[in-house]
């Protein structure tokens, strides 16, 4: 299978796994990472393939909607990219990035991965965490948690509040 239809297998795969998702973490989502991501790529160095493939599955088990559980996206990509006879070097740099591309993965400095591919997913990711997309993007997350957008019980804590 050459590049080109193992992305369009992958786009169909990726569809079909997150047809019922939330909508901050859904196909579109995923379509406007990838998207970003690839132009971010033309100025980088880095293997096309790899942001692709990691780009579309970054999100593929997102860990927040499976109890925390964050194997389950890495394991779906790893058995999706195998039954399509991926080299197994490319497979493994893209788990890793799907296993990393998190805020709370980079907590610990020791256990970080690093690799180009991973910082123009990530920055892609990032993106769409910012201005009217993100906003929409957290109260969706919000409303899907049955969260409140306000409640007067809770105060923020001001600077000089030292408590």
């Amino acid at each position: 299978m050459n590049n080109e239809a193992l992305i369009e297998a992958t786009k169909a795969f990726v569809k079909q796994e997150l047809a019922n998702a939330e909508g901050g973490h859904d196909w579109f989502h995923t379509l406007r990472v990838y998207n970003n991501a690839k132009h971010i790529a033309q100025q980088e160095e880095v293997d096309p393939l790899i942001v692709a493939l990691g780009a579309l599955l970054h999100d593929i088990a997102d860990s927040k909607f499976y109890d925390g559980d964050d194997t389950v996206g890495p394991q779906k990509a790893r058995q999706f990219l195998f039954n399509h006879n991926v080299d197994s070097v490319v497979i493994e740099h893209v788990v890793k990035i799907i296993q990393h591309i998190s805020y709370s993965s980079n907590i610990n400095e020791a256990n970080v991965f690093k690799s180009l591919e991973l910082d123009v997913i990530q920055d892609a990711d990032r993106l769409e965490a910012l201005g009217a997309i993100g906003i929409a993007r957290t109260f969706n997350y919000g409303g899907f948690k049955n969260r409140a957008i306000y409640n007067p019980r809770y105060k923020a804590k001001s600077e000089n509040d030292q408590s």
